[in-house]
């Protein structure tokens, strides 16, 4: 015979369980996609370091292109580029951050 008091045991475990697992999902997308929005800024700031310190003025439209913000020192033969970008998921992370320098051979 079965015993009533076990019945819907497993409904209230799978509620209980079921927003954990949500949350755990979306934060695993989040980190994934700031690992992402990192290394393109990285790879762009990178990039555009090296254009301009080739001369290349134009260097910085692609991180513009995708939200990023950038500033540029110049000294000392090196040309330094600084990005950050949101994460572009929704989430309440912290903007992604890099900075890349390059010789400065244009000037």
């Amino acid at each position: 015979m079965r015993r009533l008091g076990d019945r819907g045991a497993v409904t209230a475990e799978f509620a209980v369980a079921l927003p954990a697992v949500l949350i755990v999902l979306v934060l695993g997308a989040g980190v994934l996609a700031s690992f992402a929005t990192t290394m393109r800024v990285q790879q762009l700031t990178t990039e555009a370091a090296r254009l301009l310190g080739r001369g290349d003025e134009a260097a910085l439209q692609r991180l513009a292109e995708m939200g990023a913000t950038a500033s540029v020192d110049r000294g000392g033969g090196v040309v330094c580029v600084r990005a950050s970008a949101r994460v572009p998921m929704g989430l309440p992370l912290p903007p992604v951050s890099t900075r890349a320098c390059a010789l400065d051979g244009g000037r």
